[in-house]
């Protein structure tokens, strides 16, 4: 079985494949420190629940946006799953030209994404990934990279009122029941909720404004869910990309090694 890891800044997400059918998928939060031992615990005990068997891994691919982390996954790989495992990074996705002046600086996990989105719903395409920062990237219709915008996360947006304003609360994020709120907590779940959806629909509106072709518009990302049904800017929700993208590429890897 192939197991394909992604890791992202708050969370990283373990997800277990036999051929193209997906047996399971674990999540657990980002910790630099945590070494392959401690995954290795945390993963066995889940996989025992589902009635897997991490002897059954056969095959690993990994891509992290936090570089301290690669040490103690490759040594998971090589140490608890006997692989050699495939580490993507800007410079090893095949199949995904960059067309950027600097290709080195696109984060792993943009690559991937563009390469899980292309094989679904082809190109063009604008990837609207919500985590810790808000990525639109734009993909072309062969697949390669255009560029994109970065913005801060609706949680960094979030944690920035409760620590710069001494009044203001720590909140859930939620869809508030009105746009103008009642009280303090109704008023920020506004400003954040539907704050963050002005901004998902404007810039995806001005990207377009510079684009001579219509793009698809796909949401992916631990909070993406929050905003379907609320916005009619995005096509496709589809929380399932960066993991597609990594089997895609790991697929590739092989094909041509």
């Amino acid at each position: 079985m192939l197991i394909a890891i992604d890791v992202g800044n708050t969370n990283t997400v373990f997800a277990l494949f036999a051929g193209d059918d997906q047996k399971g998928q674990w999540r657990a939060e980002t910790r630099i420190g945590r070494t392959a031992d401690e995954y290795a615990v945390w993963l066995h005990q889940l996989m025992a629940m589902a009635g897997l068997d991490m002897a059954d891994i056969s095959a690993c691919v990994c891509s992290t946006v936090v570089p301290q982390s690669t040490f103690h996954l490759r040594n998971l790989a090589r140490r608890h799953f006997k692989t050699e495992p495939v580490i993507v990074d800007s410079s090893s996705v095949p199949g995904v030209p960059v067309r950027i002046p600097k290709p080195a600086e696109v984060g792993a996990d943009r690559l991937v994404n563009a390469v899980g989105a292309h094989i679904r719903y082809g190109g063009p395409l604008i990837i609207v990934d919500s985590g810790t920062a808000t990525t639109f990237d734009v993909i072309g219709a062969d697949g390669g990279f255009e560029g994109g915008i970065i913005a801060p996360g609706i949680n960094l947006s979030m944690q920035a009122l409760h620590d710069a304003a001494a009044r203001l609360p720590r909140i859930a994020i939620e869809r508030p029941a009105k746009i103008v709120g009642q009280d303090t907590v109704g008023a920020m779940q506004s400003g954040v909720f539907w704050g963050y959806i002005g901004l998902i629909e404007g810039l995806i509106k001005r990207i377009k404004a510079e684009l001579d072709d219509r793009p698809k518009i796909v949401a992916t990302g631990g909070i993406a869910s929050l905003f379907e049904g609320a916005t009619e800017a995005i096509d496709h929700f589809d929380p399932d990309l960066t993991i597609r993208g990594l089997t895609e590429i790991y697929r590739r890897v092989k094909a041509d090694s």
